[in-house]
């Protein structure tokens, strides 16, 4: 533990070497009225009803539970909407340095926490080619996957999905590839992500990417994204795991850590 919290330290410093800068307080304020409260209706998008029980299992917020995770995501919510808010960004990367550390169920978790903020709608992609994850956590099977789109010319309309969530749509995963990060490195995906992040102003994008020692793919994707949300696992992630994985980020912006499972019932929410 106490390896750990000497990382995320370092990881603060390095942060405070570098912090974000905001844009004006008026460009908070515009963004945050640029989506009415009306309703969303989903013509061309597919919707999806969940299982409340499935979702639970898989440890995703749901409805209006007013427990310690839901509040521990509103927390996290509010300082990521900020600090991108004010830089201007709408393009998130959420990654671990290691496998089964959290990542995809954080991802999963902040955007439904996000779309409940009625101001943004929320996109969330399951880059996460060589294991596709998002369509578990979230119980349901895809029929088309984001690789269907990048490799078989599928129009995109045709594989999201709405999960029965306002202002979510997810862009699947479905089959894991083998030349996963020459894909994310490709002319094709920047455009792809070039739409995604500008087609509306008031979305935000989030990426679930692989972790960032298992294979290159979430560093490849790297410069495509505005900033990056690293989440580690106490117990799991070591010392040396999380310096390398910062190492490895030194040219994008870490937003900041997520400390998963943690013993501290205070540290546990950051």
């Amino acid at each position: 533990m106490e390896r750990i919290k000497e990382a995320l330290e370092r990881a603060r410093q390095q942060q405070a070497l570098h912090p974000p800068q905001p844009n004006s307080e008026s460009q908070v304020a515009d963004t945050s009225r640029r989506q009415k409260e009306a309703p969303i209706t989903y013509s061309r998008t597919k919707v999806v009803e969940l299982s409340r029980t499935a979702l639970k299992r898989k440890r995703i917020i749901v409805g209006s539970d007013n427990d310690e995770i839901t509040s521990a995501y509103k927390i996290l919510r509010t300082q990521v909407l900020q600090r991108m808010v004010a830089n201007g960004w709408n393009g998130l990367a959420i990654t671990s340095p290691g496998g089964g550390q959290g990542k995809t169920t954080t991802a999963v978790n902040l955007a439904v926490s996000i779309a409940r903020e009625v101001h943004h709608t929320v996109l969330l992609v399951d880059f996460d080619m060589l294991k596709p994850g998002i369509h578990d956590r979230l119980a349901f099977t895809p029929a088309k996957g984001i690789t269907d789109f990048l490799m078989h010319d599928i129009p995109l309309n045709e594989i999201l999905i709405n999960p029965g969530i306002e202002r979510l749509v997810v862009l699947p995963g479905r089959e894991s590839v083998p030349n996963s990060s020459e894909l994310l490195a490709s002319p094709r995906m920047a455009q792809l992500v070039d739409e995604l992040k500008s087609r509306y102003p008031s979305r935000f994008v989030l990426f679930d990417l692989p972790p960032l020692l298992a294979v290159d793919d979430a560093l490849a994707f790297s410069p495509y994204v505005d900033a990056v949300l690293l989440v580690i696992e106490e117990g799991k992630t070591t010392k040396d795991e999380l310096t390398h994985a910062i190492d490895l980020l030194s040219k994008t912006q870490i937003i900041g850590t997520v400390l998963n499972k943690s013993q501290d019932k205070v540290s546990r929410y950051y």
